[in-house]
């Protein structure tokens, strides 16, 4: 697919989606998910490219993630302002814990997607021709949070958009750590360390930035205060009692120092790399997309009361609601549901995006990275909505939080009471591979 280098242009466009008021924030088991004031604002960043052959829209969300279907609501409110097609529209979101909940905040999701149509058309303003350049910085800010293993990933993508001179006008991260450096402690809205680097390097390039999440299903942000795990689990009730008014505080404020760590890390990553970059004219730029069938099996109901009892023992998890539809589900004859997964792909010359909606642990991209042997392929996860983590085959076996428990307490938004099945991960990696190699022997 050879673009003429005349003819490929990219606009750009950001909108503010804080709230205007206190709502239902999401992201940790609390009972009480009022937000209480805003911390940092919310932002969603539209990237448009165009070139002879078509447009396409990248999206990048300041949230935990919309459901699937929210997403498709917003997908086609998007296309229909830039006479596209949705799988032209690929939607990021940096999954930030400390966000709405826009499945139960009807009247902010509506706000969000006036704001992101407005931001839209107005990057269909901006249009302006750019060459390109893919770089790998060192990946400094995940860490896995899954016992007995060091698996995290190494590459910090770049991409950098510029002037046919070489000036850069904006850069395209992707990174791999979980937002949640503030944990159940935090009650005000926040971008978490997404905004707060975002700036940071805005400041330094002289450009904008956006940021997309990578492949971040068990990969813990390094910069975290150390009781953080434990209060991710617990939530709210883990504060309450334990810890007085004086170290809620010294929490509180090692989560900020936190966030300014995050964003020196990812600046000293990125600084060096981009130094080196030479740009060049576009020659592929593409997207499209590919569903595919997965299975998750439902478990017998004895075994569906040991995860409920291990959930409540070791994270303080109420399964009820859980067991009384995986109840449902067997009464019904109901022993596997399905899901078609789309597989989104964004292109541009050497370097891809593919994007699901699970939250994949960062072996399953490892693994795409090593079957494609390119390490400008990145697999990704909060693509297109938020669904339930899908694990590795060794670490389906381990069980554990993302496996199991985190079902009981996010299976209505996700429509399956399991984790998908135990080879689900090996056969995401073959599709993202078999799909862009099907795309590039079609498009050479």
């Amino acid at each position: 697919m050879k673009q003429n280098q005349n003819t490929a242009s990219f606009g750009f466009a950001e909108t503010n989606i804080t709230p205007d008021g206190p709502v239902q924030l999401v992201g940790f088991p609390r009972i009480d998910n009022q937000s209480r004031g805003i911390l940092h604002s919310l932002n969603a960043q539209i990237l448009i490219f165009r070139s002879q052959e078509e447009t396409i829209c990248l999206a990048a969300v300041d949230s935990l993630g919309f459901t699937v279907e929210l997403t498709l609501k917003l997908r086609k409110k998007i296309a229909s302002v830039l006479n596209i097609t949705t799988d032209k529209i690929m939607v990021c979101f940096s999954h930030t814990h400390s966000a709405p909940n826009a499945a139960e905040e009807p009247a902010y999701f509506s706000f969000v997607c006036d704001r992101i149509c407005i931001a839209a058309k107005e990057a269909e303003k901006q249009m302006r021709p750019f060459h390109a350049a893919w770089g790998i910085g060192d990946h400094l800010i995940g860490i896995n949070r899954r016992s007995d293993t060091s698996a995290k990933e190494p590459r910090l993508g770049i991409l950098k958009l510029a002037d046919p001179d070489g000036k850069p006008v904006l850069l395209l991260l992707r990174v791999s750590a979980h937002a949640n450096v503030l944990t159940s402690d935090n009650y005000k809205v926040s971008s978490d360390y997404f905004g707060l680097t975002r700036q940071r390097l805005s400041n330094a390039f002289e450009c904008p930035v956006m940021m997309v999440q990578g492949a971040s299903g068990n990969l813990r942000p390094r910069f975290q205060q150390e009781n953080a795990d434990f209060m991710e689990i617990q939530g709210v009730d883990a504060l309450e009692k334990p810890y007085t008014d004086f170290e809620k505080q010294k929490y509180f404020q090692q989560s900020l120092d936190a966030l300014e760590n995050m964003a020196d890390s990812v600046l000293s990553s990125v600084a060096p790399v981009l130094k080196k970059l030479k740009t060049e004219p576009v020659c592929r730029l593409a997207m499209f997309s590919v569903d595919h069938p997965f299975a998750a099996d439902v478990p017998s109901l004895e075994q569906a009361e040991e995860i409920a009892e291990e959930a409540e023992t070791e994270a303080g998890i109420d399964g009820n609601g859980w067991l009384m539809e995986v109840r449902k589900l067997r009464e019904q004859h109901i022993f596997t549901q399905t899901a078609d997964i789309e597989f989104h792909y964004f292109m541009l010359n050497d370097g891809c995006f593919c994007g699901v909606a699970n939250e994949i642990m960062c072996e399953i991209s490892l693994d795409v990275w090593q079957k494609s042997k390119n390490p400008l392929f990145f697999l990704n996860g909060y693509t297109n909505g938020v669904d339930s983590y899908l694990p590795t085959a060794k670490e389906y076996d381990k069980g554990g939080y993302e496996v199991l428990w985190s079902n009981l307490i996010y299976y209505p938004y996700h429509g399956r009471v399991m984790a998908l099945n135990r080879d689900s991960a090996g056969q995401m990696a073959s599709f993202a591979v078999s799909d862009r190699s099907h795309f590039l022997d079609m498009n050479p």
